[in-house]
């Protein structure tokens, strides 16, 4: 059998800041009921009583039954109104049950892709949460909301191939899988890399003889004043 749930409300008249400030004065909470058929209206909830339910609801999709003086309404969550013989739409969360094959034994994590699931349904049939069994999840599978298991009653709207739940491999290993692909074995990059570097002394023994041909280019030029000298030689030699 379902938990019931009931907060006592007042009607509250007056609005705006100042009202509002005193109501949190007297321990108050300003709300307003939304209704699919009705006006908004303007209520007041005890502060105390407010974080009692709370604590009971711990995050789950329940309805609420609003007390006071001159009637009683079925609530939908927080303050928004429903009715009985009508369906209504509304997210629950996801409950993940049962310990992953791939967390247990491959050192995998579970990834909570959709926290919450959207949902058709009579508010009598509302479920607290949606369960996922993930008792046979490997490493690297993922459970799609078409695959949740039925509850009865209940219209599932998200889309079927809508991930839910993944099992993957822990952060840190794929780190170390993308550095091993990224970096070259160390034997097939050291050896071009020797290679390259015996060439380049080769290449600094070949500008060493070039060096030793320019020396002589220069004794070259030496001798070659000797020549102009005897281009000035050849000047008399012309006028015998």
């Amino acid at each position: 059998m379902k938990q019931q749930f009931v907060l006592n409300v007042t009607t509250r008249a007056q609005t705006g800041r100042s009202a509002s400030r005193r109501l949190r004065k007297a321990n108050s909470i300003p709300a307003i009921l939304y209704g699919k058929h009705t006006s908004p209206e303007k209520l007041a909830v005890d502060t105390p009583e407010f974080v009692r339910l709370l604590k009971g609801i711990a995050g789950r999709a329940v309805l609420i039954e609003l007390q006071r003086k001159d009637k009683a309404d079925k609530a939908l969550s927080f303050l928004q109104e429903v009715k009985a013989d009508e369906k209504m739409e509304i997210r629950v969360p996801v409950q993940v049950v049962g310990e992953s094959f791939g967390v247990k034994n491959q050192s995998g994590v579970l990834e909570i892709a959709t926290h919450l699931i959207r949902i058709r349904c009579f508010p009598k049939d509302l479920p607290a949460a949606i369960e996922v069994d993930v008792t046979e999840l490997k490493v690297g599978e993922t459970i799609k909301v078409g695959e949740l298991k039925a509850v009865a009653g209940v219209d599932i709207l998200d889309t079927k191939g809508q991930p839910v739940v993944s099992c993957v491999e822990p952060v840190a290993e794929i780190v170390q899988e993308v550095v091993a692909a990224a970096v070259p074995a160390e034997g097939a990059a050291a050896a071009p890399a020797d290679g390259a570097a015996a060439a380049a002394p080769g290449a600094a023994g070949a500008a060493t003889p070039a060096a030793g041909a320019a020396a002589p280019a220069a004794g070259d030029k030496k001798a070659a004043a000797p020549a102009a000298g005897d281009k000035k030689a050849a000047a008399p030699a012309a006028k015998k």
